[in-house]
């Protein structure tokens, strides 16, 4: 099977489970609050691989115009569950359905990490060919390198795929893709394994509040 239908297909039956156990309520909320708060009220901002809205479309849909996107439909109705918001798309992250320039700000948690790491770089030059000139990438990629799949994951069962670099070679795949990295953090996550949080900006923007 496909790694895309493996991940789909997951995620549609374990969408109520996925959300009961990711809460979203440590590092990496503080860091999509501390996003929200930087933008400019009422921004056009993306969550890319949105699952069931938590932490970052709860987060940034409080002050601003947020779009969720997800390859799970199922993940998507939880979502609407979660968040108060028209604006959730069933899509892909290698393709995304939105024009040019149309975002100020890109948020990706837990997502690029089930696309073929081969696909990687275009994802990444899909991130930046949605953003606004000066806007902002937060996305959680892999820290060290990893690739396969769990049969039971979270004991529901149900197959579950990942295909990942580490964050050197994410780093550099942002890099070709137009973006400079501002800041890398390494976050433990609440459903296993350590992660990084990349913060970047298009290669042309001003540097990330708070940053130098």
């Amino acid at each position: 099977m496909d790694q895309r239908d493996v991940v789909r297909e997951g995620y549609d039956e374990i969408a109520s489970t996925y959300a009961e156990k990711r809460d979203g309520n440590g590092r990496e909320r503080a860091l999509v609050e501390s996003l929200a708060a930087a933008l400019p009220d009422g921004s056009r901002v993306l969550d890319a691989g949105c699952g069931a809205g938590t932490p970052a479309m709860e987060v940034l849909a409080d002050q601003h115009d947020t779009i969720g996107l997800d390859i799970s439909a199922e993940q998507l109705r939880t979502a609407r569950d979660t968040v108060d918001s028209d604006g959730l798309v069933r899509g892909d992250l290698a393709t995304l359905p939105f024009a040019d320039d149309t975002f100020g700000a890109v948020v990706s948690y837990h997502a690029v990490i089930h696309v073929p790491k081969d696909e990687h770089a275009t994802v990444f030059s899909e991130f930046e060919r949605v953003l606004r000139p000066g806007g902002q990438l937060l996305a959680a990629l892999g820290d060290d390198p990893w690739e396969g799949t769990n049969d039971d994951w979270l004991d529901t069962g149900t197959a579950m795929a990942w295909s990942f670099h580490g964050r050197e070679r994410s780093a550099d795949l942002l890099t070709e893709a137009g973006f400079r990295v501002e800041s890398v953090e390494p976050v433990d996550d609440e459903l296993g394994g350590t992660f990084a949080i990349f913060r970047a900006q298009p290669e042309d923007s001003e540097t990330l509040p708070g940053h130098n």
